[in-house]
């Protein structure tokens, strides 16, 4: 069909849809959204989930939903609320792609698919299409946040900080942008859930239904997963990709470690410093095995003089984005760092792009920092993402760190070295890191750690507070969930909904379900005996 031609039938009510039951084979119009998985096992799902549902105990909770991976995952979690007894709406969109623009007609083809695929949910979440929703007008407070989300989206699309605001790409988001915002402020004015529930809650229409969800006051939870199975991140009337730890640290700092705790985290740090795999992670943090720091020091022609380590983020990452607090964005904060060294030619500057960036699709910051200085002096040494360096090898060569956010800043001070903090990253403010506020105290940090070193360096207080810090993050932070979005067909296959509400289930997972309804996350360590 030609576009212009759909262009009218998309404006035309019920075209789209007739066209759909008339066409119909039951494969999705729209490339790249199958469900077909999903419409096969959600008729068994809902069966076990009605044997097993609890009285209804009166709480409205709302999840947002879009993207066909987060369908699905969201599917599971809104059956086990409603399981057990709350009762749940399901508010989803049918785009395939949030950076493509679809003709409408085809979105509404794929909006009666969709609609075909979760009929059977119906009879335990109440299932609310968005697309074509009635639109309330945007109160100033959130119209004021949409260039700035808008602006976020498109960074995290094309994974750069600069971006060009007259782009079809921004004019698409920003559309979509008002379009949901304004879709979500009628729906949830008028419905008033108890609870919302959305994933990530940072970017595109999830970090949309956050922001109003907030403007209504109404408890807001977002999630996200790690490298972590069987783990899930939260946050309570939060962005969990924040990830704000200040609770679970005020909480648990005065806790020491049990012996067998010190034992996990040495060994799992010791495992991911090495580039291999442990227990429930999937992720080698590093592609090169550790061959020592005196062999990282030949191999990239160090010397005597002192070393400063940057290890950066990947651009775009959404752990990254927005995290600036006295720079413009990380790019600006590497660009007047280099400047800085640039005449200190006794110290040694070696900046470690992230390994991941290998496997990105939008610039590398080695990229980015050659085209702005072209060549460095011999006193600065950047290393590309694909460079055959262990990370961690370059930890143990280091007199100083320099972060923006990145978690190697956090193992740098668990190896005692002091640690120049510049971004809002999650375990900034702890006590065992230095935290640049402005250009000022920066350089005057970077100025105060080089000309006395031996002052510098975190006390053993501060070192033990970094491993304790780094054991709660990787092991308390993530709280226990079945059904991880990157794992979910394999998960599901583990965790049935019938396991999960066993016994053994929900001595695992239940306090967890609670948060997601709203009850507070606990964070209670255990005192025992050493």
């Amino acid at each position: 069909m030609s576009n212009p031609f759909k262009k009218t039938l998309g404006n035309i009510p019920y075209t789209a849809e007739f066209y759909w039951l008339l066409r119909r084979t039951g494969k999705p119009p729209v490339s790249g959204y199958s469900l077909d998985k999903l419409k096969t096992h959600l008729p068994q799902w809902v069966n076990q989930a009605r044997q097993l549902q609890q009285p209804s105990n009166g709480k409205r909770i709302f999840i947002f939903t879009m993207l066909p991976y987060w369908v699905e995952q969201t599917i599971m979690l809104a059956l086990s609320l409603a399981v057990l007894g709350y009762e749940v709406s399901l508010g989803y969109l049918p785009y395939a792609h949030w950076k493509k623009p679809v003709e409408r007609f085809d979105a509404r083809r794929q909006n009666a698919y969709m609609r075909e695929v979760l009929k059977s949910l119906n009879s335990m979440v109440n299932l609310i299409p968005l697309l074509g929703a009635g639109q309330s007008a945007l109160p100033e407070a959130l119209s004021a946040k949409l260039s700035a989300a808008t602006y976020r989206d498109v960074q995290y699309s094309l994974l750069r900080e600069e971006v060009d605001v007259d782009s079809e790409l921004y004019q698409l988001r920003l559309k979509r942008n008002q379009t949901h915002a304004g879709a979500m402020l009628k729906l949830l004015e008028s419905q008033r859930p108890d609870v919302v529930i959305v994933p990530n809650g940072s970017m595109l229409e999830f970090g949309i239904t956050f922001d109003v969800a907030q403007l209504l006051d109404i408890q807001t939870i977002t999630y996200e997963f790690g490298e972590q199975s069987e783990r899930v991140w939260m946050a309570h009337n939060d962005d969990v990709m924040r990830q704000d730890t200040s609770e679970m640290w005020q909480a648990c700092k005065n806790v020491p470690l049990r012996n067998d705790e010190w034992t996990r985290v040495k060994d799992f740090f010791s495992t991911r410093q090495g580039g291999g795999l442990w227990e429930n992670f999937s992720r080698r943090w590093q592609g090169t095995a550790s061959r020592g720091g005196d062999r990282a020091r030949t191999d990239l022609g160090l010397d005597s003089r002192s070393i400063v380590l940057l290890p950066t983020n990947v651009l775009g990452d959404s752990l990254t984005l927005g995290r600036q607090i006295f720079s413009e964005s990380m790019t600006e904060w590497l660009v007047r760092t280099i400047e800085y060294f640039w005449e200190r030619k006794n110290v040694q500057f070696v900046i470690r792009v992230h390994p991941g960036e290998s496997i990105g699709w939008g610039p590398s910051v080695y990229e980015i920092l050659n085209e702005k200085f072209h060549e460095f002096p011999e006193n600065i040494h950047l290393l590309p993402a694909e460079a055959k360096v262990n990370t961690y090898d370059l930890v143990k060569t280091a007199d100083l760190g320099l972060v923006f956010t990145t978690t190697v800043g956090m193992e740098m001070a668990m190896s005692g070295l002091p640690v120049i903090v510049t971004g809002q990253t999650h375990y900034r403010n702890k006590g065992f890191t230095l935290d640049a506020e402005t250009w000022d105290s920066y350089f005057e940090m970077l100025d105060n750690v080089l000309n006395s070193p031996e002052k510098a360096h975190p006390s053993r207080e501060q070192v033990e507070a970094a491993w304790t810090y780094a054991y709660r993050f990787f092991f308390e932070y993530p709280r226990p969930f079945p059904w991880h979005v990157q794992y979910f067909w394999s998960d599901v296959e583990k965790w049935t909904l019938e396991r999960v509400f066993s016994e053994e289930g929900m001595s695992m997972f239940g306090e967890t379900f609670r948060s997601f309804a709203g009850d507070p996350i606990a964070w209670k360590p255990v005192m025992r005996d050493q």
